[in-house]
């Protein structure tokens, strides 16, 4: 019995101190990088601590001695061990996306889910669009996310006070005919939606959001969209 609360006692001991540890590894990386971390976990590699910031993951020793940006290999499995954990780290809870402020298309029987924040000027975006229309039993809903340029948010108010926000999307992403109606109708959600987009940690267009809550970043191959549907439980 003994032994057992001795056991006990040394495991929190060893607890307490790992948070401790973490706590001074945070609060150091933000004196030191003036950004705030969003979480700090140690590693099983050469005595490292992950640190999540900014949507990103350093990797640095208790000291600080150095500060790594990269991506950490498994050396064993070669698996992309960063890549994993910001899956993740940078995943979301869906339901809780403000669906009002994007516009949706329906493709099929619509069972399957996913969300995209995109800039109408952004070239991967027009790709994304051009791999996109092709899916089928598919809900896509399309948050305005204009980053790029003020024409971004120009173009982004007009197709958002256009009656059917679908087809001047299409008209624009997959044919090339810019938005020529009228930007002054209530687009507050545009600036909700940037809002949100920097709340999220999003840097770059587009971004996918599928329905179990993991972030893409970047134009998706088609393949690579329906292998990631298909493995995800359908919504209704």
């Amino acid at each position: 019995m003994l032994n057992k609360i001795l056991a006990l006692a040394l495991a929190a001991t060893v607890s307490l101190t790992a948070v401790a540890d973490e706590a001074s590894v945070k609060k150091a990386v933000e004196a030191k990088l003036g950004s705030k971390v969003t979480s700090v976990s140690k590693s099983p590699y050469l005595g490292l601590y992950e640190v999540y910031t900014e949507g990103q993951i350093l990797y640095t020793d208790e000291k600080l001695t150095a500060i790594i940006a990269g991506t950490l290999i498994d050396g064993a499995t070669m698996k992309n061990i960063t890549a994993e954990r910001l899956q993740k780290l940078t995943a979301i809870k869906f339901s809780e996306l403000p669906l009002e402020l994007a516009f949706k298309r329906v493709h099929g029987d619509g069972k399957r889910v996913l969300a995209t924040f995109e800039d109408p000027n952004c070239g991967y975006c027009k790709k994304l669009a051009r791999d996109t229309v092709k899916l089928d039993n598919v809900t896509i809903y399309t948050f305005l996310y204009p980053i790029l340029s003020p024409d971004s948010l120009e173009k982004s108010k007009q197709i958002w006070c256009a009656t059917d926000k679908v087809k001047v999307w299409d008209d624009w992403m997959l044919d090339g005919k810019a938005p020529s109606g009228k930007s002054d109708c209530d687009t507050s959600a545009v600036q909700k939606t940037v809002e949100l987009g920097r709340k999220l940690n999003i840097s770059g267009t587009p971004t996918i959001f599928f329905a179990n809550g993991d972030r893409v970043p970047g134009a998706l191959p088609l393949a690579q969209i329906e292998k990631k549907l298909d493995q995800i439980p359908s919504s209704k």
